[in-house]
């Protein structure tokens, strides 16, 4: 049988076998809104990378580096308390939807000051404030009502609603993105940084619609918001310090080495965003079964996460494969100003790998209830990343930013795992001791 049809058959089979359970179908939605916004996003990158060059394109991705490692804090947890809440008990949907909304309103608005006032500390004068400022409040406001109506979708398991809204945003940014060289021939940073803003307001207004004409309407519990404000912080700080070691170093290149190197490293580490997409879709259609294993705690969460594991981890390995030979083909696309990228990609390429263990060891603890030594380990990754950043950048500049970028992933998988093993023993040690029956072992 020849090659091209033997391929065809085991993707037709692989999209049977998944079909044919609730986790495969909401993994196959996920996985098609993530594909075709990152269609979307691949067509306004190439056209803001392009027209920009790597100095403006690197000014622009160190403001929305910096705007993402506050942007965590912003509903402080709100989404992920609807999930863990909504997904064990439907009739909360209410209170928790309206809680979030408000939450996540107050917050942002206050954070939104916040980044200004930190991106006059940390970000080179030559980026515009009103580009700083559109972007805040794209990311901190208004994207994050889309993202409270992506968790009210995803704690009801249903993932092709959260498809489209991930079509959504993209779509209505693109249409701002394509049409503004064609009106304004050479448009600078500040321009497409209020086009990104329209396109996110548009995109969080049909979303919260759209969410309240199919769930239901929103209502307040504030006493649910001081009771698990603990809680939700213990998600957002969790988030944040995984947002640091992922974006810090495109923010601190941008101060201590040059706009043309960030601009490099951050076209390198978009085309690993991408290609981590297919573990990201399993990761949000499997995080309600996380909270639901999490009942039989820590052993139930990793009999679930060592399942997953099988079937993704080939991807991961494909997956750097292509990212370390596909390299050269990149400055093709983008221009010759972008040739170091080809380098950079291959020093990250084992990231999709990588983290794909970490994460899924990351979800088997908060789904058993250990959220808290989850974002104790990533906190502690987060300073490490930020103290590795600040002596190896000014050396090393990109390069140095790519090594830090792999240090911390491996050991955050490392680490994680080494907990999650330790919980298990001594769960299985406390019920030997006890003489009571053990659960299955993971």
């Amino acid at each position: 049988m020849p090659a091209p049809r033997k391929i065809q058959l085991l993707l037709q089979q692989t999209v049977a076998r998944l079909s044919s359970s609730t986790l495969g179908r909401n993994t196959l939605w996920a996985l098609g809104g993530y594909g075709v916004r990152l269609l979307i996003q691949a067509a306004y990158f190439i056209v803001i990378a392009r027209c920009l060059g790597s100095g403006q394109y690197g000014g622009f991705v160190a403001a929305t580096a910096l705007t993402n490692i506050i942007a965590p804090f912003v509903g402080m947890g709100s989404g992920n308390l609807l999930i863990k809440n909504v997904a064990k008990n439907k009739s909360l949907f209410a209170e928790y939807w309206g809680n979030g909304l408000l939450v996540t309103l107050v917050s942002g608005i206050a954070l939104v000051g916040f980044v200004i006032l930190s991106s006059i500390a940390l970000l080179p004068h030559t980026i515009p404030v009103f580009a700083i400022l559109c972007i805040s409040v794209s990311d901190l406001i208004i994207v994050k009502f889309v993202e409270m109506a992506a968790f009210a979708f995803q704690a009801f398991e249903m993932l092709s609603r959260n498809a489209h809204l991930n079509v959504l945003i993209s779509s209505t940014r693109l249409v701002g993105i394509v049409a503004l060289p064609l009106i304004f021939p050479h448009p600078a940073i500040h321009a497409w940084s209020g086009v990104y803003l329209a396109g996110s307001i548009l995109a969080a207004s049909i979303s919260v619609v759209w969410v309240t004409i199919c769930l239901g309407r929103p209502k307040l519990a504030l006493d649910r918001i001081r009771g698990e404000s603990f809680e939700g912080f213990k998600f957002s700080t969790g988030l944040s310090a995984q947002t640091i070691y992922n974006d810090i170093d495109k923010t601190m290149l941008a101060r201590l080495g040059t706009l043309e190197a960030t601009g490099i490293y951050s076209a390198a580490y978009r085309l690993i965003d991408v290609a981590f997409i297919p573990v990201r879709a399993l990761l949000n259609a499997a995080l309600p079964g996380f909270f639901r294993s999490g009942l039989e705690g820590i052993g139930g969460t990793l009999r679930y996460s060592r399942r997953l594991l099988i079937h993704i981890l080939p991807y991961s390995l494909f997956a750097f494969a292509v990212l370390m030979f596909g390299a050269p083909l990149v400055p093709r696309i983008l221009g010759p100003q972008y040739a170091d990228v080809t380098e950079a990609l291959r020093w990250l390429s084992v990231l999709p790998l990588l983290k794909t263990l970490h994460y899924f060891a990351a979800d088997a603890l908060t789904g058993a209830g250990y959220q808290g030594t989850r974002t104790t380990v990533q906190v502690g990754i987060a300073v490490f990343n930020v103290g590795f950043n600040v002596w190896i950048i000014p050396a090393y500049g990109w390069r140095g930013a790519a090594w830090s970028s792999i240090a911390s992933d491996g050991l955050l998988a490392a680490i994680l795992w080494f907990i999650a093993m330790r919980l298990l023993r001594r769960t299985r040690d406390s019920f030997q001791h006890t003489g009571l029956l053990a659960p299955e072992t993971a």
